[in-house]
């Protein structure tokens, strides 16, 4: 059994800030319980773009308001407290946040933790042993 809280995570490596994000990575590839959990935070007043090419990732949000657009159809949805989104269809999308939008995510097959996103906007597929 694996207990940790989110305090436990901040400020190591399982902590990871870009300019229009912070995710917390509380399960990781190297447990190997076959996803990730994170929890996410997009600032307040950012666009971020996003292609998961190699993942399939479910966001369930919990705090903040903003928009997802899909960028293949042009399709968008407003992001607030108790609304879900599954990629399951590898989409490329935005997030606009309006406020800080904070999020639980699910990563299928699991991140290593060291992933960052490429010029695409995608998280390369990396595997246990190919991070360490």
């Amino acid at each position: 059994m694996i207990v940790r809280t989110l305090a436990e995570v901040t400020g190591t490596d399982r902590d990871v800030k870009t300019p229009t994000w912070r995710s917390r990575r509380l399960v990781l590839a190297a447990e190997n319980p076959g996803f990730s959990l994170h929890e996410t935070v997009l600032y307040a007043g950012t666009e971020t773009k996003m292609w998961y090419a190699n993942h399939v990732e479910a966001v369930y949000v919990i705090e903040g308001k903003g928009e997802l657009v899909n960028e293949e159809t042009g399709e968008t949805h407003v992001l607030e407290p108790g609304t879900m989104y599954l990629l399951d269809g590898h989409e490329h999308h935005t997030v606009r946040a309006q406020t800080d939008v904070r999020t639980v995510c699910a990563f299928n097959p699991p991140v290593t933790g060291r992933e960052v996103h490429d010029e695409t906007g995608a998280y390369p597929l990396v595997t246990p042993e190919a991070a360490d």
